[in-house]
């Protein structure tokens, strides 16, 4: 019979290469075992980069949310600014006389003085805080200087007169104060020391 001539195979004849150049894939397996190695550290790699940038963008979106939290109403901080502003116009524009008379004046007054107040305090409770920097030293980044005139008590660069007091929410001015900013001691004074001082 056909079937009787044929032997089984061993291990040798089906692997004639023997064990220590076996290939897969036509490749040795030692180049294989190399090229997997490579591609799992490139794997790795990648993934740690990945993870790397899913940790910043997660970052990223918390910044991003107490942002929009801490300066949501700043829109409407700015409008309120406005309310407070002619509050205290209105205020100012009443006589002294006027605020000591008894009766329907004095009352408007002190009602006008309490919204005010309020007003303020709700302002504060949103982060909004007042810049009324007179005696400060003039920062752009907060200030508007509005003119600058010599000053007896103040050195050259600090705030002497706040026309309009500024606000801010948070680290971001709403409004920047407008004010006047010393240039210095006057000449005048500085003459007449040098001449005391002799």
């Amino acid at each position: 019979m056909a079937g009787e001539d044929e032997k089984p195979q061993t291990s040798k004849e089906a692997a004639p290469n023997g064990p220590d150049t076996a290939s897969v894939d036509g490749a040795p397996r030692e180049d294989v075992a190399t090229k997997l190695e490579q591609e799992k550290k490139e794997l790795t790699d990648k993934l740690l980069r990945a993870l790397a940038e899913m940790e910043n963008l997660r970052r990223r979106t918390e910044k991003e949310v107490a942002d929009t939290r801490a300066y949501a109403i700043s829109a409407f901080a700015r409008d309120m600014l406005a309310v407070a502003d002619n509050l205290r116009r209105a205020l100012e524009t009443v006589p002294g006389e006027a605020r000591k008379t008894e009766g329907g004046l004095a009352s408007l007054i002190e009602g006008v003085e309490l919204t005010e107040r309020e007003l303020a305090k709700a302002l504060e409770r949103h982060g909004v805080r007042k810049l009324d920097p007179a005696g400060e030293k003039f920062d752009p980044n907060l200030h508007q200087a509005m003119f600058e005139a010599p000053h007896d008590n103040l050195a050259k660069g600090q705030v002497h007169t706040v026309i309009q007091p500024g606000y801010a929410i948070g680290e971001r001015v709403l409004r920047p104060a407008l004010v006047g900013v010393s240039s210095g001691v006057a000449a005048n004074d500085q003459k007449g020391q040098v001449a005391s001082s002799e």
